[in-house]
Formats: C-alpha cells, structure tokens, sequence
C-alpha cells in the first residue's frame, strides 16, 4: 500500500511539476523524511522515464512556438530494391522524405501544408478546411481527389509498399498519362456525413471540382474535373465505397521542324472505382475495382489484399492478388502481381517491410520479379 501511495504522489508530481516542484524535488523531499528509501526512489524515477519515453513515441506531432499554434510531423522512406530483370540495377534509394505542418486559425478554420523532399523537392498538399459540421465540409487548395482507397490511404498506412498497378495507372499516379501528381489535384471538395445511426455514420460523401491538370500548375484547359465518391459503413469495421471521375486532358501540338502535324486537343479522362476495407480485430481485408478510358482507349484493373497481425500486431503478414489491362481492346497486354509481404512495426512511427512481388505478363514474359526492402521512420 505504501508503495501504491508513492507511485500516485510521484505521477501527480509528474502531471503538476509545471505549477510546482519538480518530481524529483518531490522525491528528494519524501526521502528526507524517511517516507520513501533511496532505493525506492530510485526505482520511481526509472520507471517514470520508461513511461515518458513510451508516450513520446505515440506523438504523432509537436506543437512549435508561432502566433498560432501549428503542429509539424513527417516520415521518410529508405527503400533497398532487389531486381531480378536483365539490365535493372539493385540499390538504395529514398522512397519519401516529408514534411507535414497543420495548424488552425479558429474552431472553423485549419490548413495544411506537406512538403516531399525526396528527388525534386516539391509541394504535396496546401489546402484550407472550412469545418462547419459533420455533414458540411469544405476543403479548397491542392490535395487528394476523393478517388480509390489506396490512393487515399496514406504511404505511411499501406500493407504493402507499393501501390497497385491500377491504382499507379489510372489515379493521377506514377503511370497515369496525365504524369505523376501524387493522387492529388488543385479544387475544391465538398464532404460530410449523409446518414447517422446512433451518433455512428452510415453513409458519407464527398464531391469535388478541379483543375485536372494536376499539382503545383495552373489549368490549361477550359474544361474542369469532377469527382464524385459515396461510402457506406454498414456495420462497424466495413467500408463499401463507389466513386466516379469524370475529367479532360490537354494534349499539345506535335510538330516535325516548324510544321504541326498533329494539333493540340482536349481528350477525356474518365474513371470509375468501386472498394472494399474491413477490419476484424486482427485481420483486414481490401478491394478495389478501376475502369479508366483515356481518349479512345480503355483499361481496367483490380486487386484483392489479405492480412494478418500476429505478437500484439507487431508483425503483419500480407497476401494481394493484383490484376491490370493497359488496353482492353488488345489482346496479351494485361500483367497480374503476386506480392507477399511482411511487415514489422518497432513502434507507432518506425515500420520494417519486406515484399516480394512475382510479375506475370500476358504474351512475352520476361524475367522481372523483384523485392523489395523499405525502412519508414517517422516523428
């Protein structure tokens, strides 16, 4: 029992050492008064900083001294690739090396600011959020376009470490015609909650207007993007989501010498996605469905993902099934991804994940599986 008193004097030194003594000035006083012996103080103190140094690492951001408050988070990916392909070269690159600052000027109004310093450095998200309520909210600026699950999933978050191929093809991503934007885009979104059970929402929305030219550039066609996304959270842990994009590419002239032999235009750039997300206790389970049609030609792609945590949700093993057409109209040019992947997270901000990804393609196949080895370290 005196141990037990002890414990709640020193923790409540701990919580109030702001306004008074420090907990060691409270340790050092209840030795003096032969309350407490010098080896159990000793003890107290040990403890205490185990403690502190296990909720530091739960902090997801810091507050910095500024007129307002701004809190400031970030991660970086080292990635160790291991190519199996004629001619591909293993080695170490960084994957991602952000910046992330939030803040907030009123209970209505915030902002957000994420910067990659990876590669090129560029601006990844600057977007105001206007919080009315929970069925109205604006966001205006340049972020994630409300389309596929992966694509809204943050890198941080992913089973595995790559994205999926049609996720990469058809979601303003690295293999998109329209250039790799991050999934994101420069607008204004619309969401909220429709329908609520119980203070537990069934059904959201959102809706958003823009540019579609991409980020960090102004529009270079007369043409604005929507998109347009439902989700329905049937039961707890489940998420069936629709989405509809329905946008236009600008495509420059091309010229031999000086003469223009094929004129600029404005071709469409439509997507249709249906996912999939439920999570029970240990397990998870995601799907999505992609169909895009650029100008005249049509692609489709799907995946289903598996996982499981084992030790406390330390370690993760995961399974996808990964499918893509670049063109359906063709025949032997779709390729499906066998990955498996095992992940192992020392704490909530730093994750080890291997994968290994078996490629199989339509007509000529070539000898190009891979693994992959990435390191995420966040603060």
């Amino acid at each position: 029992m005196k141990r037990i008193l002890l414990i709640i004097v020193v923790w409540g030194g701990l919580v109030f050492s702001a306004k008074s003594q420090s907990t060691d000035d409270v340790l050092n006083l209840l030795i003096q008064k032969n309350v407490v012996s010098q080896k159990d103080a000793d003890s107290i103190r040990a403890e205490a900083a185990i403690a502190s140094q296990t909720n530091l690492a739960k902090v997801k951001a810091f507050p910095i001294n500024a007129a307002k408050k701004i809190t400031v988070a970030g991660y970086t990916q080292v990635r160790y690739q291991a190519l199996e392909e004629t001619g591909k070269i293993d080695g170490f690159d960084i994957r991602r090396a952000r910046v992330d600052l939030k803040g907030t000027f009123s209970p209505y109004w915030g902002y957000r600011l994420q910067f990659d310093l990876a590669g090129t450095p560029k601006l990844i998200d600057a977007y105001a959020e206007l919080k009315l309520n929970d069925y109205f909210n604006f966001t205006i600026g340049q972020a994630k376009i409300p389309f596929s699950l992966e694509n809204l999933a943050s890198s941080t978050k992913l089973e595995l470490i790559d994205r999926s191929q049609a996720v990469e093809a058809l979601v303003a991503r690295g293999k998109d015609v329209g250039g790799n934007q991050n999934g994101r885009d420069i607008g204004i979104l619309l969401g909220g909650t429709i329908l609520k059970l119980k203070d537990r929402p069934v059904i959201d929305y959102r809706l958003g207007v823009y540019n579609g030219a991409g980020i960090n550039t102004v529009d270079n066609n007369e043409g604005k993007d929507i998109a347009a996304r439902l989700i329905v959270h049937p039961v707890v842990g489940l998420d069936i989501s629709a989405a509809y994009y329905d946008g236009s590419r600008f495509v420059p002239e091309v010229k031999t010498g000086t003469v223009v032999t094929t004129p600029s235009k404005t071709v469409n750039r439509d997507r249709f996605g249906l996912d999939l997300s439920y999570d029970l206790k240990n397990f998870s389970l995601r799907s999505e469905y992609i169909s895009g049609k650029d100008d005249q030609t049509e692609r489709e792609g799907y995946y289903v993902l598996g996982g499981y945590y084992f030790f406390q949700k330390k370690v993760q093993l995961v399974a996808k099934y990964d499918f893509y057409d670049t063109d359906k109209s063709k025949p032997d040019n779709a390729s499906t991804w066998y990955v498996l992947g095992a992940n192992y997270n020392f704490n909530a901000n730093t994750k080890l994940q291997f994968n290994y990804s078996i490629k199989q393609e339509e007509g000529t196949s070539i000898d190009n599986n891979f693994a992959n080895v990435q390191l995420q370290i966040g603060f």
